[in-house]
């Protein structure tokens, strides 16, 4: 198992390579750039992603930047730079890197990545680490608490639907999750605060935030509770569609289990039904559905919250990605990028050694020879 371990850990070199590679292409290739979005604000006509986000800019749509997305590189920059003075044009360019040329960029940002250096920001006044530690909290406790939750309900809900197979019980439930998984999570979001957040209703819930203003000055137990208070809605949006995936996983994971030999064996010898399914059926079943949580974990924290942050006013990592990107933010992008993508390659490996705990007649040495 050590010598599949190293493998896979050297394999992530290039795998990491590779994906920055393609999406250093990618951004470079894309029109508007941080260079053309500095020189748009010396302009005055420049727009942030929270103005987009919000609508505070009545005349956002049409910037110079919004109108030249359709443009290509070089002709966006040549109308950026009209009536600016040169030696302006030229520090803007020196200042974000560009007076370089894109390979030469993309190797020193790639060694730079590998001493921790993920740069600063360039339209915000923190370095990139500091800005993902401070926004963690927000997406850690929606991850979290959504992978624990979905884990806590779909498994006994798969055993029991697998157990009631073809009753009215495995019918009706089936057809709950999947309206559930049908339901946008952003939409359901939006229901949710029009009908409980003050929209036109009721006003049971924060809109903003996951604690109140007075956070520091409660005892333990208000903070807990204004905590859990907060967190009500967004979790709710978030979870609507996610049962369905792993509730079906693990039906028929048990289905499949129950019907081989050794169940019948076991029953035969006298067990109860409970010592059947807990003590020899879960183990075998539970094999994909429990090794697969850290590639699971990883996926729900960073990728699936972005517009439940939007509308919930989350300051998140969903929400600094999203400003990135319009922002052309490229520190901020490739950073964590970066770092996110090589978290997720050692979830992977993670994954892969608890299938081998989980059930140690797996080896994957044996199967790559």
């Amino acid at each position: 198992m050590l010598a599949y371990i190293l493998r896979r850990l050297i394999l992530i070199i290039p795998t990491l390579f590779g994906i920055m590679v393609l999406n250093f292409v990618i951004v470079q290739a894309a029109p508007g750039g941080p260079v053309e979005q500095m020189l748009a604000e010396f302009r005055g006509n420049a727009v942030s992603a929270t103005a987009r986000i919000t609508g505070d800019s009545a005349d956002a749509g049409s910037t110079s930047v919004a109108s030249d997305a359709s443009l290509g590189s070089s002709e966006q920059q040549s109308r950026a730079t009209r009536g600016l003075d040169p030696e302006l044009v030229q520090t803007v360019k020196e200042l974000y890197g560009f007076d370089k040329p894109p390979v030469e960029r993309f190797f020193l940002m790639m060694k730079s990545y590998l001493t921790l250096d993920f740069g600063d920001s360039f339209f915000r006044d923190a370095s990139v680490v500091d800005l993902v530690i401070e926004k963690m909290p927000v997406s850690i406790s929606l991850g979290l608490w959504t992978t624990l939750i979905v884990y806590l309900v779909s498994i006994p809900l798969g055993i029991k639907k697998a157990v009631r197979d073809g009753t009215a019980f495995d019918v009706w439930t089936s057809g709950l999750i999947i309206i559930g998984y049908a339901i946008p999570g952003f939409l359901f979001a939006i229901l949710l605060v029009v009908v409980f957040a003050g929209g036109s209703y009721l006003d049971w819930f924060p809109l903003r935030g996951l604690v109140s203003d007075n956070f520091d000055s409660l005892n333990p137990l208000e903070k807990v509770l204004d905590y859990a208070w907060h967190l009500v809605l967004p979790l709710t949006a978030m979870l609507v569609g996610g049962f369905a995936t792993l509730t079906m996983l693990t039906k028929n994971s048990f289905l499949d289990e129950i019907n081989k030999q050794y169940v019948l064996t076991a029953r035969a010898k006298g067990l109860t039904e409970n010592r059947v399914l807990y003590g020899h059926v879960f183990r075998n079943a539970m094999l994909i559905v429990v090794a697969g949580f850290p590639s699971a974990f990883v996926g729900i924290l960073f990728t699936g919250a972005l517009l439940i942050e939007i509308i919930f006013s989350l300051d998140g990592l969903g929400l600094l990605g999203f400003e990135a990107v319009i922002n052309r933010d490229y520190p901020i992008m490739f950073g964590t990028l970066f770092f996110f993508t090589f978290l997720g390659l050692i979830m992977n490996i993670i994954g892969d050694v608890m299938y081998t705990l989980i059930d140690p007649r797996i080896d994957f040495e044996r199967r790559e020879q």
